[in-house]
């Protein structure tokens, strides 16, 4: 909204003009939605918990997770609003790009507000059923995908980048590139999802990755850097740089409120509209594979889920204490602030090895 009108203005002094560079934006974007959701984070709080729009703790978790019954959720609601309204202040609106990231956030944030709701209103943890809430998010990513792909502005790439190495990728085709870039979306955000069981567990890992994704989205943009880094180079993904600085920053705000002992929980209106938005930044700067590799902590609860349930089914008995995975670090003993440190540290170093194959290849 700004940069048009910067640029309008540009006409009659050129100062304005300065707003065309990406990391102002980004830096003011981050600013930006850091700055909403601390001034209504504490104002959406309260109003949470003046509707009475608690908590439903599951009764076979962990016994240290009962005095959180009651603690406001949905804090999903917030995270979306401060990181879209800075994304539409200070991203550009000509770009397709920018309109394909906030629908997904719409979209899956509908879902998991649909899901929150039913879990209040029921006074239970179960909300939407495994069936309605994966067709609900297979239709909202076939949507995104379709945009995305037959996107007239700049038309997806079919090849899949392999990273770490100099001139590896794969040629996956349209339907190729349909199937992967559906089961990166609806895996990332069912992974956000179960891994949001403890206090700031999920939100660290996800501000890291979007950090991680927007260093290769504005390296993606400039042709110079890509010809001297032999990386991809995609014309218009920079405004990815911009949109993950409002990731950030709305991730940060949220953090002040959710960081131990936790004021409030995103709910799934935040975890699987923060799990899709990671994955259509991912799949627009052709780093899916690297996605998987820095949601390493993501992947293992994903794993964990479907160990235990493939395990129970055939034997009767559990392989984990209890699933997803953090619940069993909590059922062996460990403190809920050492697990939650812990799965942050080997982000950030899985994020690390990430980066590296920005110059390893």
């Amino acid at each position: 909204m700004l940069l048009a009108l910067a640029n309008f203005l540009a006409q009659f002094d050129s100062g304005f003009g300065v707003l065309n560079y990406l990391t102002l934006r980004a830096v003011l974007a981050m600013l930006t939605a850091l700055l909403v959701s601390l001034v209504f984070g504490k104002l959406f709080i309260s109003k949470l918990q003046q509707y009475q729009i608690g908590q439903v703790v599951r009764t076979d978790g962990p016994k240290s997770h009962f005095e959180k019954s009651g603690t406001p959720t949905m804090g999903g609601i917030f995270i979306l609003f401060s990181f879209i309204s800075s994304s539409l202040i200070w991203g550009n609106w000509y770009s397709a790009y920018l309109w394909i990231v906030l629908a997904t956030a719409l979209i899956f944030g509908a879902i998991g507000f649909v899901d929150d709701y039913l879990k209040i209103k029921r006074k239970s943890s179960a909300g939407l059923s495994s069936k309605q809430k994966y067709l609900a998010q297979s239709l909202g990513a076939i949507f995104i995908i379709g945009w995305l792909i037959f996107n007239p502005q700049q038309p997806a790439s079919t090849e899949l980048l392999i990273p770490f190495f100099k001139d590896w990728s794969i040629q996956l085709g349209v339907f190729g590139l349909f199937a992967l870039s559906y089961f990166v979306i609806v895996g990332s955000s069912n992974a956000v999802n179960l891994t949001d069981g403890l206090d700031g567990l999920a939100i660290m890992p996800v501000i890291l990755i979007a950090g991680a994704l927007a260093i290769f989205a504005y390296i993606s943009s400039n042709y110079n850097f890509t010809n001297y880094l032999n990386m991809a180079f995609i014309p218009g993904s920079g405004e990815m740089f911009v949109i993950c600085a409002a990731l950030i920053g709305a991730g940060l705000g949220f953090l002040w409120f959710n960081a131990y002992p936790a004021e409030v929980f995103m709910g799934d209106v935040g975890s699987l509209a923060l799990g899709a938005i990671l994955a259509i930044i991912a799949i627009i700067v052709r780093q899916e594979i690297l996605l998987f590799i820095m949601g390493g902590v993501f992947v293992a609860e994903t794993l964990s889920v479907v160990i235990q349930v493939a395990y129970y089914k055939r034997t009767q008995k559990r392989f984990f204490m209890m699933a997803p995975l953090h619940h069993h670090f909590e059922k062996k003993g460990m403190s809920e602030p050492k697990i939650i440190v812990r799965f942050w540290m080997i982000t950030l170093i899985l994020v690390l090895i990430s980066l590296a194959s920005i110059k390893i290849r």
